[in-house]
């Protein structure tokens, strides 16, 4: 906490909803806590809430896309096998159509 504050972090009223430390507003306007090393995002009607939870699940969906489309091309570069290439295109292609249409309802 100490080196966020000699950063220019600043303490903020709130508290984290996890352990209830006080929580910093850092420079670029996020708030942090300290303790549990993570990013809070502070909401301030229910509305928002949903857009927020919303949000955040696209984001876990396209990183776990991402990932499983990094392990499958290492899968496939590490065979030779035809069947099996043939199905990890057909799992890959899967994979690539859902992180479109991830990054689009993302981009709405």
């Amino acid at each position: 906490m100490a080196e966020l504050l000699k950063q220019g972090a600043t303490l903020t009223e709130l508290a984290c909803p996890a352990c209830a430390s006080p929580l910093l507003k850092l420079k670029n306007g996020g708030v942090w806590c300290a303790k549990c090393e993570k990013k809070v995002i502070v909401v301030k009607a229910e509305e928002e809430t949903a857009k927020v939870t919303g949000s955040i699940a696209l984001e876990n969906l396209e990183a776990t896309l991402l990932a499983k489309i990094q392990e499958i091309q290492d899968k496939m570069q590490h065979t030779s096998n035809t069947e099996e290439l043939q199905k990890l295109g057909a799992t890959l292609s899967g994979l690539l159509e859902n992180l479109e249409r991830t990054r689009k309802i993302k981009r709405t």
